[in-house]
């Protein structure tokens, strides 16, 4: 099973979180009337990461998957006091966990009780994975048109949850045409998304996964340089990077290849190579076979700065993989000052 399909397998009716993005609308309201939009955009990544120049977060994707795996129990205010005693700075929401779906973006009161329960714990919801039906690269202008309008409106759910970015996982069937043809409609569908969201005051940042129709570097080189808009990036998950590039525990040299600037996120996890769960493994940072410090000091020695989540799916101790992967990440903010 996809992440996706996993995802959508657990959802019912439910809840997520708010603040105001109007510092960045702000921003972008120059930039639209014709004053330098790609600083504007360069100028809202560059602050998202704060004055370590990274902030840190927890996905609720990882209790979600190893709750459903492993049968394990997570209350979402034990995982909150958790995240909050550990120094997690925020959370990456996902449809479905704990409890049902997203609000609708104009549901006033369950967006403020999300908000309250997140900021009672001291946490920044600063990105959603979307409840986005539909394949942005179709070949049928109907289902795309259809994506873009679903997608439109979490971008304004985004903008009530006061996140800093929105991120999107392009899976589904390639159907009846060519993988050329459906990188052309994909770039043209996240062209038009990068726009959207620019005019809310936040970014998009896609991923790209070993099962996925999209699954090379290629790839990946394609739709970035296609859509050519600042405010759409690619996420950084070292474990779908091992397994495009060979397995050999060395995605930081895809990195490279790819070049960091594209990177609008970072997913943190460590794997052994191989594939698990209808996706790249993923095993707690320091438990598998990548060097993860060499992955963070390239986005660091690259000039990312942003946030990153520790990417927990389908292990089975969560709380350890946030616990190593934040110690990842404060070994390397420490050497990146020496």
């Amino acid at each position: 099973m996809t992440r996706r399909g996993f995802c959508r397998r657990t959802l019912g009716f439910g809840a997520a979180a708010v603040v105001s993005a109007g510092a960045r609308r702000q921003a972008h309201a120059e930039a639209a009337s014709g004053k330098a939009m790609r600083p504007a955009v360069a100028d809202w990544m560059g602050k998202a990461g704060g004055p370590r120049g990274w902030r840190i977060g927890a996905g609720l994707n990882g209790f979600m998957s190893s709750s459903s795996t492993y049968k394990k129990t997570y209350p979402i205010w034990e995982a909150l006091h958790f995240c909050q005693k550990e120094g997690f700075d925020g959370v990456e929401l996902v449809v479905g966990w704990p409890m049902g779906g997203y609000p609708d973006p104009a549901d006033d009161k369950r967006i403020e009780a999300l908000r309250g329960l997140y900021d009672r714990y001291g946490l920044k919801i600063y990105t959603i994975q979307p409840d986005s039906p539909g394949r942005p690269f179709a070949e049928s202008p109907e289902e795309r048109k259809a994506w873009l309008e679903g997608f439109a409106k979490q971008i304004r759910l985004c903008t009530r949850l006061g996140c800093e970015f929105i991120g999107h996982w392009p899976g589904g069937g390639l159907g009846n045409q060519t993988i050329d043809q459906a990188i052309d409609h994909c770039v043209d569908s996240y062209r038009r998304a990068a726009r959207r969201c620019a005019d809310a005051g936040i970014w998009l940042s896609f991923e790209i996964e070993p099962p996925f129709i999209f699954n090379t570097l290629d790839h990946l080189k394609r739709i970035l340089t296609g859509v050519n808009h600042p405010a759409c990036k690619t996420n950084y998950d070292p474990s779908h990077f091992d397994v495009i590039s060979g397995g050999k525990g060395k995605p930081e040299t895809m990195l490279e290849a790819l070049g960091v600037e594209h990177i609008g996120h970072v997913h943190l996890t460590d794997t052994d190579g191989t594939m698990f769960g209808g996706t790249s493994k993923h095993l707690p940072c320091g438990d598998g076979h990548c060097d993860i410090h060499a992955s963070l000091m390239t986005l660091w020695k690259g000039g990312y700065r942003g946030w990153i989540m520790i990417d927990g799916w389908i292990i089975k101790d969560v709380y350890d993989a946030c616990r190593k992967g934040k110690r990842a990440i404060d070994r390397a903010l420490s050497a990146s000052k020496g």
